[in-house]
């Protein structure tokens, strides 16, 4: 069992794809992996998630798998020179020539963009270095001003911070992507440039139920939507990268705080990625500023932290989720933490199941009980429980092997794969039994039971037990 509650995704890459390494970054800390199909293939795909199925196995602990589809991207075309300077207050024709692009002019051949913008908005190009103001707008071309200069080489991405774009969140090359690893069996699949909740909609008719979708929220666009977005989505990405270029850099803190509010009221997971440890990409010790932002997520109380080509492609993938994993540990140990996490903490909603969540959490505190086990075949159990973030121990026991490891990326839970209960004696004897054998409770404690009645019975939580822990044996209070 890992001793804290914030979950760690490693990104797997050239300097992680090996199943070694992979096992020596679960050991590390690492509870999720992130496979990035903007440089994956499907033969790829399917190797990794063969090796992280056998690091499983091996270590007899559920392991969530997230795939990351690429999403539509936006790029200018190709230059005489592979490049041209772009001067401050020179002009800048971008259109839809096949013509190589020069110093006066661009392909870009996306006619969503130009349908989509007006006069006064910006183009972000090469990741927001670069910027031009668009001056006019035509049939195929857009006329521009050079605002912020550099150098702009072939095939440089496109951002459009001001327009919503009549594009899809998926390319055809994403729903094929999406297919294989849906096919596999993956437990997460992240969709990426979310604009609308229809951008949502898609993925979920896609998925049918066999992953959770992630919105990755990198287009400021999805603000304008978000609760709709939020309430459509099995959870959310802040995807601080994108989102720092179609931002000013200045918001993206506030905006991070804004969404992992709204995910927790919600109760959904949300994951905060991009640069966390970036450094460690080439240094064995990340930077003072770098500590501090894991830390904020993690008091911020976010489901989980990612790391992307620290772990990905960096020099030190395995202790860059030492560090992580460190920086958590100590952040959850600090006199502070609880009464930040609490302040946070959102009133149960009128249900039955809310209801019994919020009671756990309160007699798990009056009893001073070892742990909070949650029987769960969709996990909504376990999610309404860690949406409370409780100070004690979250186990989720599930007959259903994916739901074990879909939850393995939430927030404080202890996710333990076995068999149904059999009926209400044998939900806490085996409960508390599991218990035991975990390490999270000793011979004689107390332990808070949550399932719902009848047994195996979908988001129908409306039973709390209380039973003393025994070396094998439980009796219910």
């Amino acid at each position: 069992m890992r001793h804290r509650n914030v979950k760690i995704l490693a990104t797997l890459g050239p300097a992680s794809n090996t199943k070694e390494m992979i096992h020596a970054l679960h050991k590390a800390g690492a509870d999720a992996f992130r496979l990035n199909m903007s440089h994956l293939d499907i033969p790829g795909l399917k190797q990794q998630h063969a090796l992280i199925r056998e690091v499983e196995q091996e270590a007899g602990r559920p392991i969530s798998i997230l795939v990351d589809l690429q999403g539509p991207k936006l790029r200018v075309g190709k230059f005489e020179n592979d490049g041209v300077d772009l001067i401050p207050g020179a002009t800048m024709r971008f259109d839809m020539s096949d013509e190589l692009g020069n110093q006066e002019r661009a392909q870009l051949h996306h006619p969503e963009i130009i349908k989509a913008v007006e006069v006064g908005h910006t183009l972000l190009l090469d990741d927001g270095r670069l910027s031009v103001e668009i001056t006019e707008v035509g049939p195929d071309y857009l006329a521009t001003k050079v605002i912020l200069g550099g150098r702009l080489t072939n095939r440089k991405g496109v951002n459009v911070p001001e327009a919503v774009l009549p594009v899809s969140a998926m390319s055809d090359k994403d729903r094929s992507h999406a297919e294989a690893a849906l096919e596999l069996g993956i437990d997460w699949l992240a969709m990426s440039f979310i604009q609308r909740p229809e951008d949502v909609a898609e993925g979920k008719k896609l998925a049918a139920g066999r992953a959770g979708i992630m919105a990755k929220i990198e287009k400021p666009q999805a603000f304008d939507h978000i609760e709709e977005i939020l309430e459509l989505s099995d959870a959310l990405m802040v995807a601080r990268g994108d989102l720092g270029v179609e931002l000013p850099i200045e918001q993206v803190p506030g905006r991070q705080k804004q969404l992992i509010r709204l995910a927790r009221r919600q109760g959904k997971p949300v994951v905060v990625a991009t640069q966390m440890l970036e450094s460690m990409i080439t240094s064995p010790m990340p930077t003072r500023a770098e500590v501090s932002d894991v830390a904020t997520a993690v008091f911020e109380g976010a489901d989980a932290i990612m790391l992307s080509a620290e772990s990905a492609a960096g020099d030190y993938p395995i202790e860059a989720v030492e560090m992580m994993d460190r920086v958590a540990r100590q952040v959850e140990d600090d006199p502070t933490y609880p009464g930040i996490i609490y302040a946070q903490r959102t009133e149960p909603e009128a249900t039955g199941a809310d209801a019994i969540a919020g009671a756990a959490h309160a007699v798990s505190e009056t009893l001073n009980a070892a742990a909070i086990i949650c029987w769960t075949n969709s996990g909504s159990t376990g999610l309404r429980v860690a949406r409370e973030r409780p100070q004690v121990p979250i186990m989720a026991l599930t007959p259903i092997i994916e739901t074990a490891r879909r939850m393995t990326l939430v927030w404080g839970l202890h996710c333990v794969f076995t068999k149904d209960a059999q009926d209400l004696d044998d939900m806490v004897d085996r409960a508390c039994r599991i218990c035991f054998q975990e390490n999270i409770a000793r011979a004689g404690q107390r332990v808070i039971i949550t399932a719902g009645v009848p047994l195996g019975t979908p988001g129908a939580t409306n039973m709390l037990r209380i039973a003393f822990v025994g070396g094998r044996d439980a009796k219910s209070l």
